[in-house]
């Protein structure tokens, strides 16, 4: 099974229940963000936003730095 990648930094043995989508590390539930991406459909000018987006789940230091860089 996969281990926590944060969790063995700390000394924790931890089972993985995801993958991180920008770096690929595997996480635990603790150590996990979960971005929702919006979906749109149609083409211009009839685009309409779907109201669930896609969620997209990363490590805590991938979803800041992209939170920091899209607004930069």
């Amino acid at each position: 099974m996969m281990k926590c990648y944060d969790c063995m930094e700390e000394a924790k043995d931890t089972e993985a229940t995801c993958v991180c989508i920008t770096c690929g590390k595997g996480l635990c539930t603790e150590h996990v963000k979960e971005l929702e991406l919006p979906v749109s459909v149609g083409q211009p000018p009839h685009v309409k936003r779907l109201p669930k987006g896609l969620p997209r789940i990363m490590c805590h230091y991938c979803f800041n730095q992209t939170i920091e860089d899209a607004f930069d």
